[in-house]
């Protein structure tokens, strides 16, 4: 059952499924859509175009839509999208798209993104992400699966971050993160593999132990990153979870952290 507070106020044009709620004095601009389930609290500003998919949460004080203060943006109706059963906490900022990106902001699924918290014009963020306390993604980012950037992590516009990657706190990012890496420090460099988080999500023991070669190879042998590739592309031929690896070297337009 939807519950609108009759102080908030909900523009003419926004469309709200069933089992919505706005809380008092949140803001749903035009052109917004709310999906099934979907709470919006007290004192949140939704701008349009914006799609929110269903069982969504977001907390007071956040900004989501609104337009992005890169200068070449002028005014077009650029969009931003996010997916089912995301929780955006206090103080959230989410910037829709750029003419001269993507014009799209995305979002995907079961992210949960931590107070203050921002997302830049043109990011994509994929499913299952953490973005702790006051992490920051500039515009054009790309976060990939299961990928958590620790408190106050700032990332470069146009970088990509792997998946199932870790970021320590403070962390600043100027060059690619491959997946499965975890990194520190500022600049940010690659300290280990992700070994925790690849446990808890159930890789096994061979696959982690492929994934930790696949680092030396990388990180421990002085290759260049075509010799590297030449001895991923070996090690794939047994493992599938080396293919991110390989994907993150090929599709590295930054470089990577080192």
């Amino acid at each position: 059952m939807s519950h609108i507070d009759p102080r908030a106020i909900i523009d003419p044009t926004a469309t709200l499924a069933e089992g919505v709620s706005v809380g008092p004095w949140s803001i749903i601009g035009p052109d917004v859509t709310l999906g099934e389930g979907t709470v919006v609290e007290s004192h949140v500003v939704v701008k349009g175009p914006t799609t929110i998919g269903k069982n969504n949460r977001i907390f007071q004080f956040s900004s989501v839509g609104e337009d992005t203060p890169d200068l070449k943006y002028k005014g077009e109706p650029t969009t931003l999208v996010i997916g089912d059963n995301n929780v955006i906490r206090e103080g959230v900022t989410i910037h829709r798209g750029t003419v001269t990106g993507r014009s799209e902001t995305r979002i995907g699924d079961n992210n949960l993104i931590m107070a203050y918290a921002h997302i830049g014009h043109d990011s994509v963020v994929g499913n299952n992400c953490i973005l702790v306390n006051n992490a920051a993604l500039a515009g054009h980012v790309n976060v990939g699966n299961w990928a958590i950037l620790s408190g106050f992590t700032l990332v470069h516009q146009f970088c990509y971050i792997g998946a199932h990657s870790f970021t320590g706190m403070g962390s600043v990012i100027g060059k690619d993160v491959p997946a499965y890496i975890m990194v520190n420090g500022s600049p940010a460099a690659a300290k280990s593999i992700n070994k925790e988080g690849l446990r808890r999500r159930n890789f096994s023991k061979e696959e982690i132990a492929a994934i930790s070669t696949g680092y030396k190879v990388i990180y421990r042998r002085g290759l260049t990153t075509d010799e590297a590739l030449v001895e991923l592309a070996s090690l794939a031929q047994q493992y599938d979870c080396i293919q991110p690896l390989i994907h993150s070297l090929q599709s590295a337009s930054r470089g990577i952290v080192r």
